[in-house]
């Protein structure tokens, strides 16, 4: 694996046994919660959130049945991408993408849940022209309306699935958000079922080009309520890799 100037990679605070004990317990919790709202627990996948994990971690992730790897930087996906065991594996991205930064990165995902503008879809559509590619997105959204985060505001969405629709190699699958951090269950659920409802709005409208099939939500913290609110992606980092201890590779 090559360096990177930046702290990319964590100690390997727990042990290969030890991320594979973590999935099994995610996996049922998420299987729970799924059936407790009366879905069903195959239209929910788990995406194991790679961010500083040293790849023999996530390997022995997809080793006890993770299929999805969700990437946050696109120089840490191009320095992790050959050393991933990736037969039956799809990779997200799924952190901020510099518009500079999309070329790095097309050829390696199948899809990317961060597109907050027409200018980064743009990039993506004119990227994945030169290789033949449609890139399947999510449009991120600040559904908590927080100033340091990204995404853009629930009313602004419907404008800018009208300005993607009209681009030949980005199709929309659905909608990300990340919460803000909330003391208890009952604060998130409310951030949750917003979410939840204007997923279903938007859907209900059936822009050409536009699948609304994928609602992505919920992270170590708050995975199961996300489950109960319609989520089918939870992202989860911690509660499968333990906390990050950084060190300058």
């Amino acid at each position: 694996m090559q360096a990177l100037n930046e702290n990319v990679l964590s100690e390997n605070v727990l042990s290969e046994q030890e991320v594979k004990q973590n999935v099994q317990h995610i996996m049922e919790e998420v299987r729970q919660a799924a059936v407790s709202a009366g879905r069903n627990p195959d239209d929910v996948q788990v995406m194991a959130v790679t961010k500083t994990v040293d790849p023999v971690l996530v390997n022995a992730a997809i080793e006890q049945g993770i299929t999805l790897l969700g990437e946050n930087k696109a120089q840490e996906l191009c320095s992790k991408y050959d050393s991933y065991h990736k037969e039956g594996v799809s990779i997200h991205f799924i952190g901020h993408l510099q518009t500079n930064k999309v070329k790095q990165i097309v050829d390696k995902v199948c899809m990317i849940e961060s597109v907050d503008s027409i200018k980064l879809a743009k990039e993506i559509d004119k990227h994945c022209a030169a290789i033949d590619k449609v890139m399947d997105v999510l449009i991120e959204v600040n559904i908590g309306r927080e100033e340091n985060k990204t995404g853009i505001f629930p009313e602004e969405v419907e404008h800018l699935l009208e300005e993607i629709a009209k681009l030949e190699h980005v199709r929309v699958r659905g909608m990300m958000t990340i919460p803000p951090v909330c003391e208890n269950k009952e604060e998130v659920s409310q951030y949750f079922s917003r979410m939840s409802q204007l997923f279903i709005d938007i859907k209900q409208k059936k822009y050409d080009n536009i699948n609304m099939e994928i609602l992505s939500m919920g992270m170590s913290a708050d995975y199961p309520t996300a489950v109960r609110y319609g989520s089918n992606i939870v992202r989860i980092g911690t509660a499968m890799f333990g906390q990050r201890n950084y060190k300058r590779s």
